[in-house]
């Protein structure tokens, strides 16, 4: 009985695998005649208090896209102005060595910021950031909020 299972459950994970290996080769779905593209994603209203909250508290992006003293305390006046990764694993990686500037989210559209919070840490280019950038999944709702909060710094 155990063979018949595991040569079942094997089978079933070679189809899911097929499946998804063609799905993966399909041409992206163009409009048919008539109808238009999806409309471009609208962000639901932010509230930046909730967005720092989750910046600083939660999602820590303070961490790393803030610049160090000596003694790698965070400097106060250069709060997400980006910096050196304060830290790297052992062994080797392809890890970012410095996290850019999220301040106001230069170069990033409010729809490239929301896909890179909402899906798994996609950048404008399409493709995922380097670790140890998270893969975040945050609904839209929080994504919105951290987005009008990084705006919202001068």
């Amino acid at each position: 009985m155990r063979v018949t299972r595991s040569i079942g459950i094997g089978g079933g994970m070679v189809l899911v695998l097929m499946q998804l290996s063609l799905n993966s080769q399909r041409p992206a779905a163009t409009p048919a005649i008539g109808q238009t593209a999806a409309a471009p994603i609208t962000l639901p209203r932010g509230n930046p208090e909730h967005g720092r909250y989750i910046v600083e508290h939660v999602a820590m992006c303070i961490e790393c896209h803030s610049g160090r003293d000596a003694q790698g305390n965070i400097l106060q006046d250069e709060l997400f102005f980006g910096g050196p990764i304060p830290f790297a694993p052992p062994w080797p990686n392809d890890w970012a060595t410095r996290a850019p500037r999220n301040r106001g989210l230069p170069g990033y559209t409010d729809e490239e910021a929301l896909r890179l919070l909402t899906e798994g840490a996609i950048g404008r280019d399409g493709k995922q950031l380097r670790p140890p950038m998270p893969r975040f999944r945050m609904t839209p709702q929080d994504a919105s909020d951290v987005i009008a909060f990084l705006r919202s710094l001068p």
